[in-house]
């Protein structure tokens, strides 16, 4: 999978913004100003949210994901390879878990799943 085609993915969610905050080329996509999923300026990886320190843990130790580097131990980061519809699944569940834990009044800002 390319870099181009996680980013489709990721555009294709309801409200995603693209930026480069730190500049040299980095892919960062956001939902009301909260990342979802990131690739590095390098674009070997793109880093996810996982639902939990098990579920990462887990990813991890299939040989599924790698520790995100400089995020939260909840984060992974999934080959560009990967198979096209783990790497899909993995970015559209960050995408619902960021969004989930906004403030009400920033999902009702959003538009709709």
């Amino acid at each position: 999978m390319s870099r181009e085609l996680v980013n489709e993915i990721c555009a294709a969610q309801p409200g995603a913004e693209w930026s480069d905050p730190w500049g040299g080329g980095h892919d960062c996509w956001k939902v009301a100003g909260k990342i979802f999923a990131l690739v590095g300026a390098q674009g070997l990886h793109v880093s996810v949210k996982t639902d939990s320190l098990e579920t990462a843990a887990f990813l991890i130790e299939t040989g599924v994901a790698d520790r995100a580097p400089y995020l939260h131990r909840s984060w992974v980061a999934l080959p560009l390879d990967s198979a096209p519809d783990e790497l899909a699944h993995r970015i559209r569940h960050s995408y619902r878990i960021v969004r989930g834990g906004l403030a009400k009044k920033a999902q009702a800002a959003l538009p709709s799943l």
